[in-house]
């Protein structure tokens, strides 16, 4: 998988572990600290995958592939996640998958 011009060349088999890739490395240039806990199965169900820090703003995101659902505990975070955010620019609650690249790149820069 690779970016081409600012936007993401899709492949309906790109993986979640994929797409957390391009995130990262997107985060990294562009100035946020970013945390992803590698081993999930020790942590809350449903906690999203990454939190990126760029003062003042504070991301919580969930990464999917194209066509997968959250999971009803990723349901109940995303929920309060959005709710705690509410109208706030400063912390934000997002569910991307790979067709919402510009998106991301417009979040993150």
């Amino acid at each position: 998988m690779s970016i081409t011009n600012g936007t993401a060349i899709l492949d309906k088999l790109m993986s979640e572990a994929d797409l957390q890739s391009q995130v990262t490395e997107l985060a990294e240039k562009t100035g946020w600290l970013f945390y992803h806990t590698y081993r999930s199965d020790r942590s809350p169900a449903g906690f999203p995958d990454l939190v990126l820090v760029r003062p003042p703003r504070l991301l919580f995101v969930e990464l999917k592939k194209q066509k997968a659902k959250r999971t009803p505990a990723q349901d109940v975070w995303a929920e309060a996640l959005e709710e705690v955010s509410g109208p706030s620019e400063n912390v934000q609650y997002y569910c991307w998958r790979p067709s919402d690249w510009d998106e991301i790149v417009t979040v993150l820069r």
